[in-house]
């Protein structure tokens, strides 16, 4: 029996550490490293320890012969990847087919090198990564800060409710939460409540991990009406982020247009046709199940302006659209250029995995789910938003046609627009910022022009990767501070933690620490209990602050 990694990898390679056959490849060390979906199991050279299994932090490695019908392909994806690759010379007379590389030390810190004090501003994946970094390859001291009162950031509010196994990643992350070393500072926002200068004045260095929280625009007529709402609202709105609760989501239309072929669209159009029973289970918010169960969405016509080989969603959530139970998956055949694609590619390509789907032209009224099934998602490819029609709200949605070959324009019924073409960094008060790119200017991390800070994630990168893609570059990141430590080039602090703490609590009253954090889980988790749900989650800052005060005292009084 052999193990084979499955459709929630995260990519951060924490499998390949702990493989004793170094049989799980692309490695960090390797160039594919970072360009693959997912990392892939040689079944020739598992020697079924399990280890992997163990240490993945979103349970995606399963014994092959555990898989379940709608992941039993994983087990030949697994393989197909190393097909044609023979053992390397010297390597065949024990279960070891691949090749150790030599050992790399690429950090190497004075034996004398002294206590960091370190703030990560973000506790999302990106500031997480960074923090563990810090926490146990070194003695630094880590000041966790988050603008909102509770922990977690992509983890908590971008991760889609049905997918509770890459949501176990937040696991790996809660226990820092509690470290002898960590002070946490929930519901302080640099530019608001505390200067950048202010904070760089009570640290040795300062990360920051605040992500790309707005979204792009499409920049058609229509877009700015009540009709036209972000898949980053939407997302914070299923998610119970405290600040998308009073955005009411109309689902009284039949059909609703997705912008975007990435996973984010998948996800918005997964969720809105998925059943809500199916979500009951989950910590999908309170106010979304109940609008769901409501909805009357029985069609997403999920749009991409180029073809099927170039669709930016990963495999792995094409395929899991196949398996959703009364959802038919349908391609559009408007333009003649999507079927020849999808019949010219290979098995392995994003095309090809189209194949066999059911090809139908998208009625311009009413939408018309077929094969017994209850609803529908329609990937309609060459077609992109030209306006989004309706006074009120949105009434239909003009989108560029293919039929016939000689282009044009048709209205597709729809009582709602959601664009999920990518997400944006935002300007940080004191921070240099690129327009362009939405990114802080950096250079390995390192701030342009601001010794001492330092940027993570996809405030650095810009919106690529998904969680364990923030491992990598939080280890870079980390490498680049503490190599500007042991070259003395880090400003000295001015003040201390105890400082920093009198400050932040004299800016803001409602801070919450780790023992507020904690309390606010219990009392999610509680709340789940009753409702048979994993947990419930706190969806207003009241509630949080309020609960996280609760909790504090409660266990002072004991």
């Amino acid at each position: 029996m052999t193990y084979a990694i499955t459709q929630t990898c995260c990519n951060d390679a924490t499998c390949v550490a702990v493989c004793p056959v170094n049989c799980i490849h692309p490695t960090p060390e390797e160039r594919a490293f970072g360009s693959t979906e997912m990392l892939h199991i040689d079944p020739r050279a598992c020697i079924d320890c399990g280890a992997c299994a163990d240490a993945c932090p979103v349970d995606a490695i399963f014994p092959v012969d555990s898989l379940s019908p709608a992941q039993r392909e994983y087990a030949d994806i697994n393989a197909a990847y190393y097909e044609g690759g023979e053992p390397a010379a010297g390597t065949t007379e024990g279960p070891n087919f691949h090749v150790w590389g030599e050992p790399v030390f690429g950090r190497s810190l004075p034996s004398d090198f002294g206590p960091l004090r370190v703030a990560v501003v973000g506790t999302g994946p990106a500031g997480m990564y960074a923090a563990q970094d810090l926490l146990l390859h070194t003695a630094a001291e880590v000041t966790l800060i988050d603008r909102l009162p509770v922990a977690g950031g992509l983890v908590r509010y971008g991760v889609a409710p049905d997918h509770p196994a890459t949501k176990k990643v937040g696991d790996t992350f809660s226990r820092f939460h509690s470290h002898p070393r960590v002070r946490m500072h929930l519901g302080i926002e640099v530019g608001r409540d505390v200067t950048a200068e202010e904070l760089a004045a009570h640290h040795d260095a300062v990360i920051y991990a605040v992500g790309a929280s707005t979204d792009r625009r499409l920049g058609i007529p229509g877009e700015e009406g009540p009709g036209c709402l972000s898949a980053t609202s939407f997302v914070a709105w299923y998610n119970a982020h405290p600040e998308a609760v009073a955005q009411g989501v109309d689902l009284s239309a039949e059909r609703i247009v997705v912008v975007g072929n990435g996973n984010v669209a998948l996800d918005v159009a997964r969720i809105l046709v998925a059943d809500p029973e199916a979500l009951a289970g989950t910590d999908i918010a309170a106010h979304a199940l109940e609008a769901l169960r409501a909805s009357r969405v029985r069609e997403v016509v999920v749009l991409g302006r180029r073809g099927p080989d170039d669709a930016a969603y990963t495999r792995s959530e094409l395929r899991a659209l196949k398996h959703l139970p009364g959802v038919e998956l349908v391609v559009d055949d408007h333009d003649a250029r999507t079927g020849a694609a999808i019949d010219a590619a290979g098995a392995g390509d994003r095309a090809g995995l189209l194949r066999g789907l059911a090809r139908a032209r998208t009625a311009a009224g009413s939408p018309r789910p077929g094969r017994g099934a209850d609803r529908r998602i329609v990937l309609r490819f060459h077609s992109e938003p030209v306006e989004v029609l309706g006074d009120a709200g949105a009434r239909s949605v003009r989108v560029t046609d293919g039929g016939g070959g000689g282009g044009g324009a048709v209205d597709l019924a729809a009582g709602m627009l959601l664009r999920a073409i990518g997400y944006r960094g935002l300007p940080v008060p004191g921070l240099p910022f690129d327009e362009a790119s939405g990114t802080v200017p950096h250079e390995g991390g390192r701030i342009a022009g601001l010794p001492g800070g330092y940027v993570v994630g996809w405030i650095k990168r810009g919106p690529s990767g998904g969680i364990g893609a923030n491992r990598t570059c939080a280890a870079e990141t980390v490498g680049t501070l503490l190599a500007d430590a042991v070259a003395g080039s880090l400003p000295a602090p001015t003040g201390d933690a105890k400082a920093f703490r009198r400050l932040a609590r004299r800016r803001n009253r409602r801070v919450v620490d780790a023992r507020g954090l904690a309390a606010i889980d219990r009392a999610e988790r509680d709340r789940g209990r009753r409702d048979g749900r994993s947990r419930v989650k706190l969806a207003t800052v009241e509630e949080l602050v309020a609960t996280a005060r609760a909790g504090r005292l409660l266990r002072l009084t004991r």
